[in-house]
C-alpha cells in the first residue's frame, strides 16, 4: 500500500507524531508499505485565495505555484492518508488547515445531492479507493468536549474516517511518565498492525487508545506543578 502521512506538528519532537510513528511501525510489521511522510511545517503552502482557478482548469492542481501540488499528486496516488496533528484551539494547526483548504482542486464546482440529503461537490479524484485516518493529540487531561469540533469537521470533510483523539499526549515526552506512555505506544503499534490487515479499527481498539493515561486530577496536579 501507498501511505501518505501529513504531519501537522510544528515541532520535531512531536507528542502526536510519536503515536503516529508507532502506528506506522505496526502497519509495517508484517509487510513493508510505501510510506511518504510530509512534514507540513517545512513546506511552502500559501492560504487558499478562493479564486477557483483550479475549477476552471479541472486538472487536479492549484494555480498557486508552491508545494501544494506535490501533495495533491501524492494524495491522489495514495491508498491510505493519515492526518497527524496536535489539537490547536480545538482544530487543526493553521499550516495543516491550509493543506486541507487547498484540496479543492480534487473536487468540481458541480454539486450533487446524496441519498441522505447532504449536498456535496462532485469529486474529481477517485476518493473511493482512499482510506483516511486521523490521529489527533492534545494536552488536556480528557475528552470533555475538547475534540468535538475537530471530530465534526473531519467526519464531514473525510466522510466519517477512523479517528484517534488522544488526551494527555505531553506525557509521551516526559521520561518519568514512561511507565504509562510506553504501554500506550505499544497499543498504537498493535493498532497499526490491525489497521494494515483490515483498513479499519474496532470500537474496542479506539476506546483503548483514547483512554487517558492517568487520572484527570493527577494530570492537572502535575501540569500545575503542585
Amino acid at each position: 500500500m501507498k501511505i501518505l502521512v501529513l504531519n501537522g506538528s510544528p515541532k520535531k519532537k512531536s507528542d502526536t507524531f510519536r503515536l503516529t510513528d508507532a502506528f506506522l511501525r505496526g502497519m509495517n510489521k508484517n509487510q513493508e508499505h510505501e510510506v511518504h511522510v510530509v512534514h507540513v511545517i517545512e513546506k511552502n503552502i500559501a492560504p487558499c485565495r478562493g479564486c477557483f482557478g483550479c475549477w476552471e482548469r479541472a486538472d487536479g492542481h492549484c494555480v498557486i505555484a508552491d508545494d501544494q501540488n506535490e501533495i495533491l499528486d501524492l494524495y491522489q496516488s495514495s491508498d491510505v492518508i493519515i492526518w497527524s496533528f496536535p489539537l490547536y484551539c480545538y482544530g487543526m494547526p493553521s499550516h495543516l488547515k491550509a493543506v486541507l483548504d487547498r484540496t479543492i482542486p480534487l473536487i468540481k464546482m458541480r454539486m450533487v445531492q446524496e441519498a441522505n440529503g447532504a449536498v456535496r461537490h462532485e469529486a474529481l479524484a477517485d476518493f473511493s479507493k482512499i482510506h483516511t485516518l486521523v490521529i489527533c493529540g492534545c494536552g488536556f487531561p480528557n475528552w470533555d468536549g475538547n475534540f468535538d469540533s475537530i471530530r465534526t469537521m473531519c467526519n464531514i470533510c473525510f466522510c466519517n474516517p477512523d479517528m484517534l483523539c488522544v488526551p494527555e499526549t505531553p506525557l509521551l515526552n516526559i521520561p518519568a511518565a514512561a511507565v504509562v506512555a510506553d504501554p500506550l505506544l505499544a497499543r498504537f503499534k498493535a493498532a497499526g498492525e490491525e489497521y494494515a490487515a483490515t483498513l479499519s479499527l474496532s470500537a474496542q481498539t479506539v476506546a483503548e487508545l483514547e483512554a487517558p493515561m492517568i487520572p484527570k486530577e493527577e494530570y492537572i496536579r502535575n501540569v500545575n506543578g503542585a
